[in-house]
């Protein structure tokens, strides 16, 4: 057990198996013996693409950054943990100095240290140092499995939560129905709203998010011939309000609107839905330039937010509602491999199934000599 194999991206499509030293801690720090990693839609974007907007893969970078493990080690000043203890891992260390960490908007923080961010290296790997008030005690009534989702469940904590302050007795229309998107209709369902809309372009993905935590879903029509994305839009959300019984103003309206898709099309028709003054939050990564129906925003007044990975107590309020039962995180791991299949991994979550056609929500890739059918 001395040694750290890690799952290291050399450049674009090229990943191999590497021994890296066991990483030194530093007095506020724990060394956690990583056992469950999910794979993020990232950690695919650097392996396909090689960067995410102005974070580029210039060096080798062990991937990973959804994760928990058990504390192997402990900084001669971390107190409140001990070697042994079940961690969920937030893989964001801040410089703690800057006018965003101290108006507690870490997220922010221009110094940050995220794993699987170039130059930064990610959790893949046996070891993976860590500063102690960053790792979570599990209850004992969650597995490392759940721990590893709390990342994707903090990210959807975040822009439901968070920044866009959900209030019960609300309608909220999520686009994407994908692990983060999913996620959003749990917390926005755990957290009392009347109707959790889901609205996605494949069928099979709307039934799973009716199964889950979607009221209602919505599949939108094809392209017309030679109509615009704008028009299309237009004309998208219009079917959307008269097929869900939607409305501009009023108990009917829809109070928020959280795209996790990116897509163009699908943050044109939120702005097109929401009601006046109503709420918007941009959580999904997709083109970097897009046209938006900038008029109809500002009639309507809608207050229009992005949503950043996770701040304070994002972490905090995930373990609470999973280890209360309000959300349940296990349907929607569909695939587990061992670290030495950690290539098909991603590659299932590239093509969006396994070869056995199966659809992947979320894949867990195991630790160093862990199985995967052991949840811990």
């Amino acid at each position: 057990m001395s040694n750290n194999p890690s799952f290291v991206l050399k450049k674009v499509e090229e990943v191999v198996y590497e021994e890296r030293p066991i990483p030194d801690i530093k007095d506020d720090e724990v060394l956690v013996a990583v056992k469950k990693t999910g794979i993020c839609g990232s950690d695919v974007h650097y392996l396909v693409h090689g960067r995410i907007g102005d974070f580029i893969v210039e060096n080798p970078m062990v991937l990973g950054h959804e994760s928990a493990g058990v504390v192997h080690k402990v900084g001669s000043k971390v107190t409140d943990l001990k070697p042994g203890d079940r961690v969920a891992m937030e893989p964001g260390a801040t410089c703690r100095k800057c006018d965003a960490c101290k108006r507690g908007r870490y997220e922010l923080c221009p110094d940050i240290i995220f794993a699987a961010t170039p130059p930064y290296d990610g959790t893949l790997a046996r070891y993976y140092p860590i500063p102690a008030d960053l790792c979570y005690k599990l209850p004992d009534n969650l597995t490392l499995e759940d721990g590893a989702m709390m990342e994707p469940l903090s990210v959807a904590i975040h822009s439901v939560a968070n920044v866009a302050g959900l209030k019960p007795a609300e309608t909220v229309v999520v686009f994407g129905a994908g692990p983060v998107g999913l996620l959003c209709m749990a917390v926005a369902r755990a957290l009392g709203a009347a109707r959790v809309i889901a609205v996605d372009i494949v069928p099979s993905r709307l039934e799973f998010a009716k199964s889950y935590a979607a009221t209602d879903t919505y599949l939108p029509p094809q392209f017309q011939e030679g109509e615009s994305r704008i028009a299309y839009s237009r004309r998208n959300a219009k079917q959307m309000q008269t097929q869900l019984g939607l409305e501009e103003r009023g108990l009917k309206a829809v109070d928020l609107i959280v795209d996790a898709s990116g897509a163009e099309v699908s943050i044109q028709t939120g702005i097109y839905i929401a009601k006046h003054g109503g709420r918007y939050v941009q959580v999904g990564m997709g083109a970097p330039e897009i046209v938006i129906p900038i008029t109809t925003l500002l009639v309507k007044e809608i207050d229009f937010k992005g949503s950043f990975r996770y701040g304070p107590g994002d972490y905090q309020l995930a373990i609470a509602l999973v280890s209360q039962g309000r959300i349940d995180l296990k349907p929607l791991v569909t695939h587990r491999y061992s670290f030495d299949q950690a290539v098909e991994a991603f590659q299932a979550t590239r093509a969006g199934k396994s070869p056995d056609g199966k659809p992947v929500i979320k894949a867990v890739i195991s630790g160093p000599d862990v199985s995967p059918a052991d949840l811990l």
